[in-house]
């Protein structure tokens, strides 16, 4: 007589937390202006007003947007802060750098105000594969929040997590 197979990863209490459930959905641009440079390497300030107040800043409604120059330039901070001003009205979020930075940003928004009560007492598996782009930092964050309330934590999938805390 065979035994019956249990999936006892399904019947268990482990409650998964994954990170793609929390991606902020929208369009990411680089905005790269490596191209608004004389040479790509100098900024000359009328040139780079005129490139500025010529742009088609409507491209970016709704769009999350990285403002980054590719080349060795260095560039005075108001440039970015004078783009900034033309993408305000268009743009949900703003940062200077790349994308991993642009993720990280945007995933610490959503960490910090996440209610995690259903969670309170409970063994938690955080996610560890993701088809999005997470950022490893969110990581991080996602555990530091959960230690304050869950049971127990661990990392990867429910048939073969790593263990990470244990509430004494």
């Amino acid at each position: 007589m065979q035994e019956e197979i249990v999936n006892r990863v399904a019947s268990s209490a482990l409650i998964t937390f994954d990170l793609e459930d929390y991606y902020p959905e929208g369009q990411r641009i680089i905005l790269d202006i490596k191209d608004w440079l004389y040479e790509g390497i100098v900024l000359k300030e009328k040139d780079f007003r005129m490139y500025v107040a010529d742009h088609s800043w409507e491209q970016y409604q709704d769009a999350y947007v990285a403002l980054h120059c590719s080349t060795d330039a260095i560039v005075p901070a108001w440039a970015f802060m004078l783009i900034t001003t033309k993408l305000q009205p268009y743009a949900k979020q703003i940062v200077l750098g790349d994308r991993v930075l642009l993720e990280t940003v945007l995933y610490s928004a959503v960490l910090e105000t996440l209610n995690i009560s259903s969670f309170e007492g409970k063994s938690v598996i955080i996610k560890g594969c993701s088809h999005k782009p997470v950022p490893e930092n969110a990581y991080i964050w996602a555990t530091q929040k959960l230690q304050g309330v869950a049971k127990s934590i661990m990392y990867g999938e429910a048939c073969s997590s790593v263990p990470l805390y244990k509430k004494k």
